[in-house]
């Protein structure tokens, strides 16, 4: 068994994520410059960054704000985008169990994709580890921090500039950007094409709700190709 303290594992959610550090605040300076061209506040951006504190929902519930679509709208296809979050707390529930709730509370705010993937590739090879909380919590401040601000900057950058000047462009790239890494195996990929096809065919729906057509839909290809891979 791996013999750590808090501060050792702390420091070392830290350090693993320091690396993707620059990236996040790439991605957070282009929803703040997109919330500012959307015509939202900045205390509303920010508190979208502290409380959401999802990228691509963050992304998508700005466009659709700009769109002038409905709350509840927003509010669901935000939470259609963010179902992985259930998968990724099931998957560190066996770690985190025995922890008091307001330790639970704190990671599942900070469990974002990144801190997901090193945390599981962590405690999988080491699964008697103690103290793995920390590390989580660590790796999560990492990004976390830094998200925030660089959303309020971006924000403050993107209002100087002038409404001529499209930003659009900067929300597809990034979104292109995203999707390019995420496609590790066939699931994914039939995820991804079904929901790019669906997304296409459904542009014209009122209320932009091909959006959440294409998650759903994007969602069932992927799971139906991993229990057919399974089968």
């Amino acid at each position: 068994m791996l013999i750590t303290t808090p501060r050792s594992q702390l420091l070392a959610g830290i350090r693993v994520l320091l690396p993707s550090t620059p990236g996040v605040v790439v991605f957070s300076l282009v929803i703040g410059v997109a919330g500012a061209t959307a015509g939202i506040s900045v205390y509303a951006c920010g508190a979208m960054a502290m409380l959401v504190f999802a990228g691509t929902s963050q992304l998508v519930a700005i466009q659709m704000f700009a769109a002038q679509a409905p709350v509840m709208v927003i509010l669901v296809t935000v939470l259609v985008i963010n179902l992985r979050f259930l998968m990724y707390s099931l998957s560190m529930a066996p770690h985190f169990g025995a922890l008091p709730l307001r330790w639970k509370a704190l990671l599942a705010y900070v469990l974002t994709d990144q801190v997901y993937a090193f945390s599981a590739l962590r405690f999988d090879g080491h699964p008697d580890m103690l103290h793995k909380h920390w590390f989580t919590l660590g790796a999560g401040l990492t990004l976390g921090v830094p998200w925030v601000v660089a959303t309020v900057v971006g924000y403050l950058l993107g209002s100087g500039i002038p409404a001529g000047w499209s930003l659009d462009f900067c929300l597809a790239l990034t979104f292109i950007g995203l999707l390019g890494p995420a496609v590790a195996d066939r699931a994914t990929l039939a995820a991804a094409v079904t929901a790019g096809i669906v997304a296409v065919g459904a542009v014209a729906l009122p209320m932009r709700l091909g959006l959440i057509a294409a998650a759903l839909c994007g969602i069932l290809a992927g799971v139906g190709v991993e229990l057919w891979r399974k089968a």
